[in-house]
């Protein structure tokens, strides 16, 4: 996603940031930024696992009858 900004792009960025929010308030929006990442991070995974474990479960209830047979 980020692969193409350079200094400039991101120099730009945190002025602007600078001049909308003030330099007391970033660290904190910079804070709950990460926080909200990591959170959704999280949750992206335990997705992921649900989903890979629901498949496995399948896949073994699906090969079941083929030994049976």
């Amino acid at each position: 996603m980020f692969q193409r900004l350079g200094a400039m792009e991101i120099g730009l960025i945190v002025v602007v940031a600078l001049l909308i929010f003030g330099p007391s308030k970033l660290p904190q929006l910079g804070r709950s930024i990460g926080d909200t990442m990591r959170e959704f991070k999280k949750s992206m995974k335990s997705v992921t696992d649900e989903v890979t474990e629901t498949t496995k479960e399948v896949e073994a209830a699906v090969k079941e009858p083929e030994k049976k047979a």
